[in-house]
């Protein structure tokens, strides 16, 4: 492999995000109809065998930070057998895995075992009615279970919460999560609302931002300290309570975009390469795969996509197109 993954804007890629399955069983409002949605034949799904041989090649070229996703990846067998197979490849620095957290009771351990160093698990509500209304499933209390689960093992750390933000159904369960942060050892992060739903119904009068969120936060607690970022491509905007106890993050792709220093590409479960969430075309990688192509044609591929990755997403400009996939279909 010939350097590093570089844009056409300069922006070194560095983040890959895999999707290893569109299925779920969930069927939250902000990313699957309730009914409706045909799955992927599964002949049509990657293998691990293809997907760990795309991030071999990546990782040859600088990718060294991988995110499992789905749809729900652990509704997928043997998850922690392909961990397994990832951390064999030398010049991965970070495994991730993000969860609706239902299967963690069962999984945190092996999952643990097989090299997982790091998890995000979703969760937008704390009460059992709105959690349902949300996501259309009565699991609330299996979510949190996962969540005690994880603790029993500190090499999956930190342990992040992700709570999609929207107005008129977040902003009185704010001061609830934050506690949560103090008492527990989770980072929780708000997500602004993205026009990712597969029912597109979208607004942007439906936006909570992350700067309202803290501005609740705050009033309660006192001003947050900001926590120096890790590197220029963090999307969120850490923050620490002023006494020391718990952390909370702002993920604001809607009100503060992040594009400029996007180091992220996305691979979906059947094998479709995209540079940007609101990408609007693909590069197919699976026909490589099964059509006998060598390595370096697949390199050729992603440096190809890779070049032509958006500068930027225009959800605030009139330029701005939807996306026709939703997030299930792309991969979280």
């Amino acid at each position: 492999m010939d350097g590093q993954l570089v844009d056409s804007y300069g922006r070194h890629i560095k983040s890959m995000r895999v999707s290893i399955t569109d299925r779920c069983n969930f069927r939250c409002r902000y990313c699957m109809p309730a009914e409706g949605l045909p799955w992927l034949p599964r002949d049509e799904i990657l293998t691990y065998e293809e997907l760990a041989r795309i991030v071999r090649i990546a990782a040859l070229m600088g990718v060294d930070q991988i995110r499992l996703t789905g749809g729900e990846p652990l509704v997928r067998r043997d998850v922690p057998e392909f961990i397994r197979m990832l951390t064999a490849i030398p010049d991965l620095r970070s495994i991730s895995l993000t969860t609706n957290g239902t299967r963690l009771p069962q999984l945190a351990g092996p999952l643990a075992a097989a090299g997982l160093t790091r998890i995000n698990v979703s969760l937008d509500s704390l009460v059992p009615h709105k959690f349902f209304q949300i996501t259309r499933r009565n699991a609330l209390e299996a979510v949190l279970a996962g969540l005690a689960a994880l603790e029993a093992y500190p090499s999956i750390h930190p342990i992040k919460i992700n709570a999609v933000a929207m107005k008129n159904f977040t902003e009185d369960e704010v001061l609830d999560f934050a506690a949560l942060a103090r008492r527990k050892p989770y980072i929780v992060r708000w997500i602004e609302f993205m026009p990712l739903d597969a029912d597109q119904i979208w607004r942007k009068e439906d936006i909570l931002s992350g700067g309202e969120i803290r501005a609740i936060i705050e009033a309660e607690y006192g001003p947050l300290v900001p926590i120096a970022e890790a590197g220029a491509s963090e999307t969120a905007r850490r923050y620490r309570f002023a006494d020391g106890i718990g952390e909370v993050g702002f993920i604001n792709p809607v009100s503060e975009p992040f594009c400029a220093t996007c180091d992220r590409i996305r691979l979906t479960a059947e094998g479709g390469l995209r540079t940007c969430l609101f990408s609007q075309t693909e590069t197919d990688l699976r026909t490589l795969l099964r059509g006998g192509a060598d390595d370096h044609a697949i390199e050729a591929a992603i440096r190809g996509a890779v070049l032509q990755k958006e500068l930027k997403h225009y959800i605030n400009d009139k330029r701005f197109v939807r996306s026709t996939r939703s997030m299930s279909m792309i991969g979280g």
